[in-house]
This record gives structure tokens, sequence and C-alpha cells, in this order.
């Protein structure tokens, strides 16, 4: 089709350029770049949690293997110490013979603590031998 009207149109400057083009490309680009900052806040979250877990664990072992009283009591408060009050966690201490060993389980936020979270929990855990004098 290359009638008189189709070379009319190509000839209108209106109809030329591409003005406009870069709108339409931003706005088709605007999901995907709120989708993977999403995608990175929520991993960022993750390992930040991995952190978190293994910090309680560690801090709840070391005044674990340090007390000479009530263990389980010190390990859990040590370990609650840093933890943010808007994660889901859990400590628990025991000890096996001569090791004390403490474990921190904590739940993934959904993108913002305190409101959901993921039906994932991180594992952190850490022993160590007690403490004699």
């Amino acid at each position: 089709m290359t009638g008189p009207g189709v070379r009319a149109l190509y000839r209108d400057p209106r109809l030329r350029g591409d003005r406009g083009q870069s709108v339409i490309e931003f706005t088709g680009m605007v999901p995907i770049i709120l989708v993977t900052m999403v995608l990175l806040w929520q991993a960022a979250l993750v390992g930040y949690t991995f952190v978190l877990a293994g910090n309680a664990a560690d801090k709840a072992v070391s005044a674990g293997t340090a007390t000479e009283g009530d263990r389980d009591a010190a390990c859990k408060r040590a370990g609650q110490e840093d933890l943010p009050g808007s994660w889901s966690y859990q400590i628990s201490c025991g000890q096996d013979g001569d090791l004390v060993k403490a474990r921190a389980d904590l739940e993934v936020p959904l993108l913002f603590p305190g409101a959901f979270n993921l039906p994932i929990t991180v594992p952190g855990r850490a022993a160590a031998a007690t403490e004699r004098n």
C-alpha cells in the first residue's frame, strides 16, 4: 500500500520523530525496576537475619560458658540482648558434658521487620567448652 495518502502520513512532522518514545520505554521498565528493588531488599533482610542469628548464638554461648549459676537464663538473656524487637526469635541453651550449646532461630521478615514473616527460619548455632576456675 503505497498511495499518495500513505506518503502524506510520512511527511507529517508529528509522525516522523521518536518523540515520546522514552516515556513509553520508562513506563514499561518501572515495574521491572520496582520488582528488582523489592527482591534485592528482601535478599538483604535474609542476609541480615543470618548475621543476627549467628551473633545471638555466639553471645548466648559466650555468656553460658562464663556463668557459674543459672547457665540457661544467662545464655538466653545474652542472646536476646542485641536482637531488634521486631524480629521473631527463639533462643535455647543446653549443656552436653563440658560443652555449652546455644541455638538461636530467627524468622525472616517480609519486606519490613515487625509486620509479617516469611515461612523461613534462619538457624544460628554455637558451642563452646565451659570455663573452669
